[in-house]
């Protein structure tokens, strides 16, 4: 079989898109699987090329004949290839069809050309022919002969036509507008019925192909008596034009012959003489009228022009033709036809300008204004469609592209021809743009504000910020992200912290209004994209008070073992200022909004305390019948919700000398309760003492037993005995005993806080020291400077044991 020749060619257009062009010609009927050509060499493509850019084959009607291998980058017969079938009515025959790439995308233009091979021999349409001829007939007469038909082409066509026998007829061909040779049959000598009466002929067809073929029809002529005028045709060309789509029935032209006979031999039958079986399914000729009409449908695009031959024929045999050229008329009746080459179902937002998205190739089978087709996309898109030769069209951006204002496009490419009226067809193509990261989170507010009260529970929520991102998918996710920053020389996280996915602070620890009132920090916003993007915000927390301090009292001051007094003369008006409550709370607001009462007195009657100044005045004139030992108790009370309060107590001296008061604050109660708890103190203390001494004491006694013992053995085994007395040890009477006299010195005073204990160093003798102005075991001894004189400062008692 002969090697495919290849002949190519290249040509490059706009837009990046690539279309080139090449061409290949192979005989018909080869076999499936033989090798068209090599188009990845002869395109200067590998084929890894073909195979990421997924090469394809697009074509209207060449897809089943042949395909392409990709991953040996040729084309291959898919299907045998029958000429005749394929392109019957054109002698030129070829495949044409598009190679198309993707991303980048590239289209190149294949034509595969298919040539003849003598595969069909001539054929007749019938086998035999009867003519019937008058003996009258005058040499020179002719008669036309059925041509015979071979699909082949060029020189495997028919070449020539041979009648045998040759004493009577001889053979005349004639070529016709399409260079088809019309066989003509031509009487050379007069026939002679009574010699022959019936004279058998064979025409022979013979194609130039290579083996030559040939095909043959039995001609039967039978000799008549005289007829001796053929019939004549007005015209020997008829010209006639009709649209296409027609309906049948329509009358295209009549044709008509005159025959200068009468009788029956100048009737004349009219007839198609075609052998093309087109031509006998579309048209027909009324025998007798001549009236030519269409009995099938004409269309344009098939057939654009038909030659119709018509024979005449009368009742002596006598014939002629005649040439009806029939001429087809375009009517609109074809929509362009859309096909999308190769598409982007998907693309970035941030494509750059000018990038193709779609090739598409238009193709309308009508002619002339009804083939030129516009086409156009819908507007508001930013997109165009850019034309190109051949009918391409190309999808474009023509503008920036943001996924945020429009993650989706249905563009809709019309096309329409200038037929009247204009047809038109669409096709919607849908685009999704995906998403880039491009869009930093934003919060709802610019800066937020969270209260929390004091005290509160460690964990508790606090606050939640809120930040959006009009990015898709991951690069909308939000995480939020607590700044590093310090709050009083303290790292933030200490004080709070931020959920990463939902923006809810929490608080770390429990905070107190009294410590900080408020801080500050940043949270920042931070996107799943990448690069990621972030924005941050300020968020400033106050602590809101809660009354969790008591009032305190700042004066009167109060002292475990002290006594202060206030002395009021006896002379005192109503309206004397006693004293005043001085107190605070170190709460905030209302929490800190104090009020004073006097909740117990001696004498209510004679005191008064004002409520909001803490200042304690008589109500009354003193009289010398109000005691001297006046005890009043104060509560302070803030206003916070629930409120919290303090005591405190202030003795008045009503009095008008010293020591009046003095003998009347030596017998308060509280110093023998103060008093009594010093002596359980001071009897436990040396109740641990002493069973400590006599710990330590056994240990010893038993270390010098031991010892002794010890010495015993070495005695009676008759070694040296050398005596060892352990340091600041005196064995006395060889007992080996501790010291017997330890000192003990106790200071007390009425303030527990102020008391010491003194042990002395070892003597030779139990001492007790007592104060010789002592009456018993205990005895208070008053400081020579009087209490009224430094009414802070606490009596002092002294007790030597």
């Amino acid at each position: 079989m002969q090697r495919p020749f290849v002949l190519a060619f290249f040509s490059l257009i706009l837009l990046d898109s690539v279309i080139a062009q090449i061409s290949y010609s192979i005989p018909e009927e080869m076999p499936k699987g033989s090798l068209v050509g090599n188009v990845a060499q002869d395109l200067g493509l590998g084929t890894k090329r073909l195979i990421s850019g997924k090469a394809k084959i697009h074509s209207r009607n060449s897809a089943e004949y042949v395909e392409l291998n990709r991953e040996r980058g040729v084309l291959l017969v898919k299907e045998e290839i029958d000429r005749e079938v394929l392109c019957s009515e054109t002698t030129v025959c070829a495949l044409d069809f598009q190679v198309i790439l993707e991303n980048p995308i590239e289209f190149y233009t294949v034509t595969v050309q298919i040539t003849d091979i003598n595969d069909n021999a001539p054929t007749f349409e019938k086998n035999e022919i009867h003519f019937k001829i008058s003996e009258s007939a005058t040499p020179g007469a002719k008669f036309v002969l059925e041509r015979a038909e071979d699909h082949d082409v060029g020189i495997n066509g028919i070449q020539k036509y041979e009648l045998k026998p040759s004493d009577n007829f001889a053979l005349k061909l004639q070529n016709n507008l399409h260079d088809n040779k019309n066989v003509e049959m031509v009487l050379q000598k007069p026939l002679d019925r009574e010699k022959q009466e019936q004279i058998n002929l064979v025409l022979m067809a013979v194609d130039g192909g290579e083996p030559q073929m040939s095909g043959t029809m039995l001609i039967i002529v039978t000799v008549l008596d005289a007829n001796d005028n053929a019939p004549v045709f007005t015209q020997q060309t008829y010209k006639a034009a009709i649209t296409e789509n027609s309906p049948a029935g329509s009358i295209i032209a009549s044709v008509t012959a005159s025959d200068a006979d009468q009788g029956s031999n100048g009737k004349i039958t009219y007839l198609v003489k075609n052998t093309q079986a087109n031509v006998r399914k579309i048209f027909e000729v009324n025998k007798d009228s001549g009236e030519v009409s269409l009995i099938g449908n004409v269309d344009f695009e098939k057939n654009r022009r038909f030659e119709i031959i018509v024979g005449a024929t009368d009742e002596g045999g006598l014939t002629d033709s005649c040439k009806l050229v029939v001429e087809v008329q375009d009517v609109n009746d074809n929509k362009p036809e859309i096909s999308i080459m190769s598409k982007s179902n998907v693309i970035s937002e941030d494509v750059e300008l000018n990038t193709v998205v779609t090739v598409i190739n238009i193709e309308d089978m009508d002619s002339g204004e009804n083939g030129n087709v516009k086409c156009f996309i819908n507007e508001n898109m930013p997109f165009i469609l850019k034309s190109s030769r051949n009918n391409f069209y190309s999808l474009v951006t023509d503008g920036e592209l943001d996924r945020e204002m429009a993650s989706e496009f249905n563009i809709t490419v019309t096309c329409s021809d200038e037929g009247v009226p204009s047809l038109s067809s669409s096709v919607t193509l849908t685009l999704q743009i995906s998403d880039v990261n491009d869009n930093a989170p934003v919060f709802e507010r610019s800066s937020y504000e969270a209260y929390i009260v004091e005290n509160n529970t460690p964990g508790l929520s606090i606050f939640t910020v809120k930040a959006t991102d009009a990015d898709w998918n991951q690069n909308a996710r939000v995480s939020y992200i607590l700044e590093d920053s310090s709050v009083n020389g303290v790292p933030v996280s200490s004080y709070v912290s931020v959920s990463a996915d939902s923006g809810v602070i929490h608080a770390v620890r429990s905070f107190d209004y009294e410590q900080i009132k408020d801080f500050q920090f940043r949270i920042k916003a931070q996107d799943g994209g990448s690069p990621p993007l972030s924005s941050n915000v300020t968020v400033k927390v106050l602590i809101q008070d809660q009354n969790d301090n008591p009032p305190q009292v700042l004066y009167p001051v109060q002292t475990g073992g002290s006594v202060v007094a206030e002395m009021v003369p006896r002379s005192a008006d109503v309206g004397y200022l006693v004293t005043k409550v001085v107190a605070v709370d170190v709460d905030s607001g209302q929490n800190a909004w104090l009020s004073y009462k006097l909740q117990k007195a001696t004498d209510r009657a004679l005191f008064e305390v004002g409520s909001q100044n803490g200042e304690i005045r008589t109500i009354r004139q003193v009289t010398d019948k109000d005691a001297v030992k006046q005890r009043l108790t104060v509560i302070v009370e803030d206003n916070g919700q629930p409120s919290r309060s303090a005591t405190v107590i202030v003795n008045v001296a009503v009095a008008d000398s010293f020591p009046e008061v003095l003998s009347e604050f030596t017998d308060f109660p509280q110093d023998k309760e103060y008093n009594d708890n010093l002596t359980f103190y001071l009897v436990l203390a040396l109740a641990v003492v002493s069973f400590l001494f006599i710990t330590c004491l056994v240990v010893i006694i038993s270390v010098k037993i031991y010892r002794w013992r010890q010495s015993r053995i070495l005695y009676h085994s008759n070694l040296p005995v050398i005596p060892y007395y352990p340091p600041r040890y005196s064995d006395t009477l060889g007992t080996g005993t501790l010291p017997h006299v330890y000192n003990y010195e106790v200071c007390r005073t009425t303030d527990s806080r102020k008391s010491d204990n003194k042990f002395g160093g070892a003597g030779g003798q139990n001492v007790l020291i007592m104060d010789p102005s002592s009456t018993g075991t205990m005895q208070r001894i008053q400081s020579e400077k009087s209490i009224l004189d430094e009414p802070d400062s606490p009596l002092e008692v002294r007790k030597i044991f």
